[in-house]
């Protein structure tokens, strides 16, 4: 079992930065591949990153490559959302999960992960 909390969300104007955490219960963290999802009001929850269980592959959905970074700290137990230059289309509640799979496969498909956070809102500003 795998208890995720978000946290850094808020309400910014476009072109700033804000970094999203994800503190993740339990030892076996660093055995779990994580992404972040996000949800806007009316749209169906979509995939924006992932991080390999021990960091070193990243995915990136194409609408925020280049802007965004994932990145994690097993000793932490903490995965990371780095945003730059934010754009109000970034509105949405974020989400970060974890999947035990062992498997890239579907990684975009949010019910190949088993344990997800409650959600931090970001809303970005015009």
């Amino acid at each position: 079992q795998v208890q995720l909390v978000e946290s850094g969300g808020g309400l910014v104007q476009a072109g700033v930065s804000l970094r999203l955490s994800c503190a993740a219960s339990g030892r076996t963290f660093s055995t779990y591949a994580m992404g972040w999802f996000r949800q806007a009001p009316g749209k169906e929850r979509e995939f924006v990153a992932r991080i390999t269980a021990s960091g070193g592959g990243t995915r990136y959905t194409d609408s925020v490559k280049g802007r965004f970074t994932i990145s994690r700290d097993n000793a932490k137990n903490t995965v990371y959302l780095q945003m730059s230059s934010l754009k109000p289309e970034d509105t949405a509640v974020y989400y970060c999960a974890a999947d035990q799979t062992n498997s890239e496969l579907g990684y975009r498909n949010p019910g190949k992960y088993a344990y997800w956070g409650q959600g931090t809102q970001v809303t970005v500003s015009s």
